[in-house]
């Protein structure tokens, strides 16, 4: 009895099945092998077309067909997760409309501000824990000022793992995790915010109905079946945000534990059963995937969205010819601190930390008689964890402790000198496991589909690999060059 799980990215797709039984992996797949194109038709707009996404999910179960012989009437559950926050229109058709905007998009920050403004801060904490910002809901009032001929063709609009789902089961839902992460959900009252959709003036008939986490949303239809080489009837049974979904395939699900990434963008996502929220909206509350299970559960997130993808984009422009590896290798050659030079990785659209400013990466302090291209590199690593350290504190500041944090052994996490720079910077043990995002979504598509009878069933086979501890020789030198990276935030951003 086989599982199957697919992490909908924006750099990727990808997929992994895994036996019920014993939660071992048996096969994964990414694709493409190189990163999505991401399309920026103007300035701060990042775009991607669904269809892609389909054609990549087809690719990658492809792939897991080709590693490894089983009869796909075994797979018995199908889980998605996905890119967070990004909107999806389709008309009555099922067709879509126009590329889906994608989480780091920028073109409805003022959008979000002025409503806001309007409705009052205080009241959208008090209902929504967060403020309109650059989000989902956002986004879609932008298109309704900026583009009503398409506006008025929605049938309804989805966040892209709704839209996954809907071409596999031919169902249109979303979840209430996903409506909290849209901006649409009303705490206190525990249903879609009418407040926020009644201020954009958007008809209520175009939100999805929401559904569990956790719950069969359908069955892989006969047309889906022959696109991916699966079976019909499939239980799709399982559906999440990155992040959420991130802490999950790390079993955290509990209040205290933490759970972070470091893929194209970074984060660190903290449960909790209380109330939180920033007054000033730099990380966000939303409804985590077990909520209502094991009594209230949110999930507060920070984010810096430019992470492996300023890894990346070194790697293009100024290390063509190494590896990541080596690129690590490198790095560890020069000095903590990197003898006063600061990078910022906020070159990946609005920070959210920063008030939703889209500042752009900076290199500071370059000083061309001392600083080599090992300087750059490392002090890129450094400047993320800096930048994770930042929300961190915030997080801090309005009751989200963390002494311990886990992550998947993957993206910048292979790289052990960011691991031990994460530990020390943020004074946090860090246990690495071996799973990711594809694999989490497997492992809840069995909980929705109650092959495992408690979510706690669903972590055989999750083995920790290995923990970083903080290297407190070198806290006063990362305390130093974090307090020169702060000053000059506080000077320039």
């Amino acid at each position: 009895m086989y599982l199957l799980g697919y992490d909908v990215g924006s750099s990727s797709i990808k997929a992994a099945l895994i036996d019920a039984q014993t939660g071992r992996t048996l096969a994964s797949a990414v694709s493409p092998k190189q990163e999505m194109e991401i399309l920026s038709p103007h300035s701060g707009y990042a775009e991607q077309h669904p269809q892609v996404w389909w054609e990549h999910i087809k690719s990658a179960t492809a792939e897991i067909k080709s590693a490894i012989k089983f009869n796909p009437a075994d797979i018995k559950a199908l889980g998605i997760s996905y890119q967070m926050h990004g909107l999806v229109l389709i008309d009555k058709d099922r067709n879509v409309l126009r590329p889906a905007i994608i989480w780091c998009d920028g073109r409805a920050v003022e959008t979000g501000k002025k409503a806001a403004d309007e409705i009052g801060e205080q009241k959208c904490f008090e209902q929504m824990l967060n403020l309109p910002g650059n989000f989902t809901a956002s986004r879609l009032a932008w298109v309704k000022q900026n583009e009503p001929a398409v506006y008025h063709k929605i049938y309804k609009f989805m966040l892209p793992g709704d839209y996954i789902a809907m071409r596999m089961t031919d169902k249109i839902a979303t979840t209430i995790s996903g409506l909290s992460e849209a901006i649409l959900w009303d705490f206190s009252k525990r249903k879609p915010a009418e407040t926020l959709l009644d201020y954009f003036g958007i008809d209520h008939q175009l939100l999805c109905p929401a559904e569990p986490a956790f719950a069969v949303h359908g069955e892989l239809t006969k047309a889906a079946a022959a696109e991916l080489g699966l079976s019909a009837g499939i239980k799709v049974s399982y559906r999440a945000g990155d992040q959420p979904n991130n802490a999950l395939s790390l079993n955290v699900l509990n209040p205290g534990e933490a759970a972070a990434t470091a893929g194209t963008s970074g984060a660190i996502y903290g449960i909790s059963d209380k109330v939180h929220y920033d007054s000033k909206g730099r990380v966000n509350t939303f409804v985590h995937v077990n909520d209502g299970i094991d009594g209230p559960r949110h999930g507060v997130l920070l984010c810096v969205n430019g992470t492996g993808i300023l890894n990346s984009w070194l790697r293009k422009n100024t290390a063509e010819t190494l590896n990541y590896e080596q690129m690590n290798e490198l790095a560890i050659t020069a000095p903590p601190g990197c003898e006063g030079l600061c990078v910022f990785p906020f070159g990946n659209g609005p920070e959210r930390m920063l008030s939703n400013k889209d500042s752009g990466a900076g290199i500071y302090g370059l000083r061309f008689n001392t600083h080599t291209r090992a300087h750059l590199l490392r002090a890129a690593q450094e400047g993320i964890v800096f930048g994770l350290n930042y929300g961190l504190q915030i997080m801090k500041h309005i009751g989200i402790n963390v002494k311990t944090v886990r992550a998947g052994h993957a993206n910048m996490f292979l790289s052990p000198l960011f691991a031990k720079i994460f530990a020390t910077v943020t004074s946090s043990a860090v246990e690495l496991y071996n799973t990711d995002g594809a694999i989490g979504a497997a492992r809840g598509a069995g909980i929705g589909a109650g092959i495992y009878k408690k979510i706690s069933d669903a972590f055989a086979g999750i083995d920790r690999i290995k923990v970083i501890d903080p290297d407190r020789s070198l806290s006063d030198s990362y305390a130093n060059a974090y307090g020169k990276w702060l000053d000059t935030l506080n000077r320039v951003v």
